[in-house]
């Protein structure tokens, strides 16, 4: 007689009723904290990837009836300046939890298992009658598969090292198995993989004949936009820095004395009455503030930045254009520092540049003119050139740190990334400008750069967000996306 075989995969439903943001085991991973879902109920058994140029991303959910430990419940808004590392934290209710004994969010990220939907007495051939200890071990299983709680866990991997990752879910697979009670077959014939990004296509081999699993591949850009319009409703996903200059611009404070005494003063107009500095190195740290209470908020324009760039008009029904990119971007950065200096990963390239003084290798209008220049708004630190002092005609070249260096590409490729970024919200009415992409990794000299690039061209009036899960957008909306067979 057949044993029982579990369902397949079907729609499910995320409840995010008291979503909570946990804390990040290290700075390496403040980028990859889990989210909490207290009151989801619903088995998950699909994995989500997304595969780039550069990182694989991994999504995937465990059950979890007890809250996790440590959630972020530190508060950081109201602060005038931002940790190093950037590390943003919320004080929102909903994220306010006693800090209990249970298993840690490393805990449950490696000892966690995916859920498998649950066994159905129906699946039995008809005739077929169940003994009462089958019942009740049945009862019991679908019981504990239906307590509600669960953590949603990121990973990510290089994609040169993509067995890693193939290796990863493989462990996963197989641990859940062990876990549910099942075969490794059974298990198998209930997981899924849903892969996007480039390497859906280029490693859907590898993918399905190692892990012997359907892999079902999404369309990129689909999944960013659904990755974003589902985790920007996550209370405290979102941040921004301070409204302050936004507020000043758009609804002038009445009197000056009421106004932030890190901002120029306004006109009655509500205009600035003297130009803002343009982007340069050390941008002003303004307090960091999260959207607590999130509502929908389309249309907006997303600048992704992975190896490249990517900027998305998004409508306010959701539909959406790739409207323009750049090459210059987080592949550039990792690639340049690579050859200029001896970092091996790109956290240790951030962690360079935070040491780092670019007025040595790029050439500042204090370098020019010898002094401001006042007439265009232009103070002596501004950089005039990326790089300018690295070969000048008649000299040799010069010997630089390799945290010079990096501190000078890093804003290079920041200011420009923020500048086209401005224009496009500028020429489609955009006042939202979503950063996502494993490129901002949550280092606030990024995080200060694009923000003050887009206040200063913007003059205020737009506004940079940016997502503690910035890289993990298309691979969550790939984990959303289980609805049904594949289309042709």
């Amino acid at each position: 007689m057949p044993a029982p075989s579990l369902p397949t995969a079907r729609v499910i439903q995320v409840d995010t009723r008291g979503a909570i943001i946990l804390e990040e085991e290290s700075p390496e991973t403040r980028d990859s904290r889990g989210i909490y879902f207290p009151n989801h109920i619903e088995p998950v058994s699909h994995v989500a990837v997304d595969v780039g140029g550069s990182l694989a991303k991994v999504v995937y959910f465990t059950r979890s009836p007890e809250p996790p430990a440590s959630p972020s419940i530190a508060a950081t808004r109201g602060s005038s300046s931002t940790p190093e590392p950037f590390t943003p934290r919320s004080n929102s209710p909903s994220a306010e939890l006693p800090t209990s004994s249970s298993p840690s969010s490393s805990n449950i990220r490696h000892n966690g298992a995916l859920t498998p939907l649950v066994l159905d007495s129906q699946n039995y051939a008809e005739g077929f009658t169940l003994s009462t200890e089958m019942l009740r071990d049945t009862m019991l299983r679908r019981t504990s598969q239906h307590f509600p709680g669960g953590s949603l866990n990121f990973e990510r991997f290089e994609t040169d090292n993509i067995h890693e990752c193939v290796e990863f879910i493989q462990s996963l697979i197989e641990r859940s198995a062990k876990v549910n009670d099942v075969s490794i077959e059974d298990m198998r014939k209930s997981v899924k993989i849903m892969a996007t990004g480039g390497g859906a296509h280029k490693f859907y081999e590898l993918f399905k004949d190692t892990l012997c699993v359907e892999v079902r591949r999404e369309d990129e850009m689909e999944c960013l936009i659904e990755g974003l319009k589902f985790i920007t409703l996550i209370p405290d996903e979102a941040y921004y820095f301070s409204d302050e200059l936004i507020q000043s611009v758009s609804h002038p404070l009445p009197s000056a004395s009421a106004q932030p005494s890190l901002l120029p003063p306004t006109g009655s107009n509500g205009i600035l009455e003297r130009p803002l500095e343009r982007p340069g190195p050390n941008p002003p740290k303004f307090a960091v503030t999260f959207e607590s209470n999130p509502t929908f908020q389309l249309p907006c324009l997303l600048v992704n930045i992975g190896s490249g760039v990517s900027i998305i008009k998004v409508d306010e029904d959701g539909q959406f254009e790739r409207v323009s990119g750049t090459s210059l971007g987080g592949g550039t950065l990792w690639g340049l520092l690579s050859l200029l200096t001896p970092a091996t990963s790109f956290d240790e390239m951030l962690k360079l540049s935070e040491q780092g003084d670019n007025a040595t290798v790029d050439m500042l209008v204090g370098d020019i003119y010898g002094q401001d220049y006042s007439k265009l708004g232009l103070k002596s630190t501004m950089i005039a050139s990326s790089f300018g002092k690295v070969f000048k005609k008649g000299k040799g070249k010069g010997t630089f740190s390799p945290e010079d260096i990096s501190k000078s590409l890093l804003y290079a490729v920041s200011n420009n990334i923020g500048q086209i970024a401005y224009m496009n919200a500028e020429k489609y009415n955009l006042e939202r400008i979503y950063f996502g992409g494993c490129f901002i990794r949550g280092h606030a000299a990024t995080i200060t750069t694009l923000s003050y690039a887009i206040r200063f061209w913007s003059k205020g009036t737009k506004r940079a967000l940016f997502l503690r899960h910035e890289g993990f957008l298309g691979s969550i909306g790939a984990w959303i996306k289980n609805i049904g067979p594949e289309s042709s």
